[in-house]
């Protein structure tokens, strides 16, 4: 009888502590930051920061302008295009993982324009398309 009425009034405390305890929450984990720009220069990271994703230039209206490069996480260059206040206007060339050249070309006010060629990846050239020619048959 005496361990039930012990019982009895240990169980409202034990209860009302642990109703009064709020969990402390963990803080909200920091977003990590992957994009820098500075001097007009626009670099992305891969996450940890450890490899440039992207980085090419950017006007004060923040569009791509001048040459721009992808990466992969190892470094390698995976492509190089070219832009004039954030239209695709140049060269664009994109690599297979191995380094080799997929293809080449150019763009001409956000169009392809010109003969672009196409590499299997032992870099055999693959096929030609002229996009010129392509437009004049239309």
């Amino acid at each position: 009888m005496k361990f039930l009425l012990a019982l009895l009034l240990v169980i409202p405390l034990i209860l009302s502590t642990s109703c009064g305890e709020e969990k402390k929450k963990d803080p909200a984990p920091k977003k990590e930051k992957l994009v820098d720009i500075k001097d007009g220069v626009y670099t992305e990271y891969y996450p940890g920061r450890k490899a440039v994703k992207f980085q090419g230039k950017i006007t004060k209206s923040n569009q791509r302008d001048g040459r721009w490069f992808f990466y992969s996480e190892n470094g390698t260059e995976m492509s190089t295009t070219e832009y004039t206040k954030g239209i695709r206007n140049g060269l664009i060339m994109v690599r297979y993982p191995s380094g080799n050249v997929r293809y080449t070309g150019f763009y001409t006010n956000g169009m392809e324009s010109g003969k672009w060629r196409f590499y299997l990846e032992d870099g055999t050239l693959d096929f030609e398309k002229d996009y010129d020619e392509a437009k004049s048959t239309k």
